[in-house]
């Protein structure tokens, strides 16, 4: 069980230092959990170190990085069950992967390709929010809905400390207390909402303050703390489960890595603070721990890092053979019925295309009828198992340094953000 620590306005922790602070133990959690929770935590870490190097080389667009964040990521989703369902924001963008979704597949979503586009009952996983906050009403309504047909399943929502200043949480927030939907409400603290911290958007003492004005329980966790994390997450769940409500998680930790590839956090963030962060970052922090376990041996810290590994590999690979995606997409999905001026329009867009990019010989822009859309199916992409049930396999290690950057086939879009 996590330890309180009323000095730290009752920040749960579970994990020591192996020193003067002893490690605890979490009920539930045999050794094979534990082990699995690394796997994750790896998977997360190496996928978003990789995708800073593809942005660098041009293989990839702006990305949001979320270095540091991967004990509230793998922590949380442990503790949910495959009915479950995620609302993820940008932060979580490979969140997908712990329920096994291809790493190409989220690849290609930051890529700005077609390919990027899932199903979300494939994964259980919603699309990637990026306008602040606007997910929490939609997991709200799903879990309330599950609620309402006597499903067991619950929901989860991921958001920084930024989206607890939006309208869109405070509306989420209280409809879900009050309809007593079952929903976890996950809110990463990091300490900044890009350049704002914490202090200059709220007079409250902690933001698990703000779930007392709509009347459900909150717990403060060390986000850092993959064992505390998932141990709030199971609790909340719990209740949700047994028809309680909803419950507000505040996962605290100090943003040190760069809000995302095209922040430079050196101009507002404290330095210091962040080197003193980044000696305590958690895939290390959990490393130790099941070391001094005796749980996780050299042989298996490879094994798993090299899997991890050659999955990004492969990821990529993929991603990159995917075809030039088709500028019709632009056109078809804007009305069931387009315009006459739709084909003078995507005429023009093919030449100024082809004068950049070899753009693929298609047809002109059809009719489509309300809900549905191109890409692939539900039988098509099937729900692969958990990486824990099924583990991808070993590769080689990463290259010491990024080649020369190169234009990928197609562009992302900037993506504005404020958390």
């Amino acid at each position: 069980m996590a330890e309180v620590l009323p000095a730290e306005r009752d920040l749960r922790r579970v994990i020591g230092d192996g020193e003067s602070v002893p490690d605890g133990e979490v009920d539930g959690l045999a050794d094979h959990d534990l082990v699995e929770l690394y796997r994750s935590l790896v998977l997360l870490r190496t996928y978003d170190e990789r995708s800073v190097v593809y942005h660098r080389q041009g293989r990839i667009g702006t990305y949001a990085i979320y270095w540091n964040h991967e004990a509230m990521q793998a922590g949380s989703v442990y503790a949910l069950s495959d009915d479950d369902w995620i609302f993820p924001s940008y932060r979580e963008s490979a969140i997908g992967l712990l329920r096994g979704m291809p790493a190409s597949t989220v690849l290609s979503w930051w890529r700005g390709h077609p390919a990027g586009w899932w199903n979300p009952a494939d994964y259980n996983v919603a699309s990637i929010c990026v306008p602040i906050g606007t997910h929490v009403p939609h997991a709200a309504g799903l879990a309330w809905g599950k609620r309402l047909r006597g499903e067991n399943a619950c929901a989860i929502a991921y958001f920084g400390d930024g989206a607890t200043s939006e309208g869109s949480f405070h509306e989420g927030a209280n409809f879900a207390a009050v309809m007593r939907a079952p929903l976890v409400l996950f809110c990463n603290n990091n300490g900044w909402a890009i350049s704002t911290p914490v202090e200059v958007q709220t007079r409250a003492e902690t933001l698990a303050d703000k779930a007392v004005g709509y009347g459900m329980p909150a717990v403060r966790v060390d986000g850092l703390d993959i064992l505390a994390v998932y141990e709030a997450t199971h609790e909340a769940v719990a209740r949700a489960r047994a028809g309680e409500g909803p419950t507000f998680v505040e996962a605290v930790s100090y943003r040190a890595a760069p809000h995302a590839t095209a922040d430079d956090p050196k101009a507002y963030i404290d330095l210091a603070r962040v080197e003193e962060e980044k000696k305590r970052e958690c895939v290390g922090r959990y490393e130790g721990y099941l070391r001094r376990a005796g749980i996780l041996t050299d042989e298996m810290a490879e094994s798993i890092r090299a899997e991890a590994e050659q999955a990004m590999r492969d990821g990529i690979a993929a991603a990159e053979a995917e075809p030039p995606a088709d500028p019709g997409l632009l056109f078809e999905h804007a009305y069931v019925d387009p315009p006459a001026s739709f084909e003078t329009d995507l005429a023009e867009l093919r030449r100024s295309w082809a004068r950049t990019w070899a753009a693929p010989e298609v047809s002109s822009v059809r009719p489509r009828a309300c809900g549905t859309r191109s890409g692939r199916s539900a039988a098509s992409t099937p729900r692969s198992p958990r990486p824990g049930s099924s583990a991808p396999p070993s590769g080689s290690a990463w290259p010491a340094s990024a080649p020369s950057a190169r234009c990928s086939t197609t562009r992302s879009a900037t993506r504005r953000s404020t958390s």
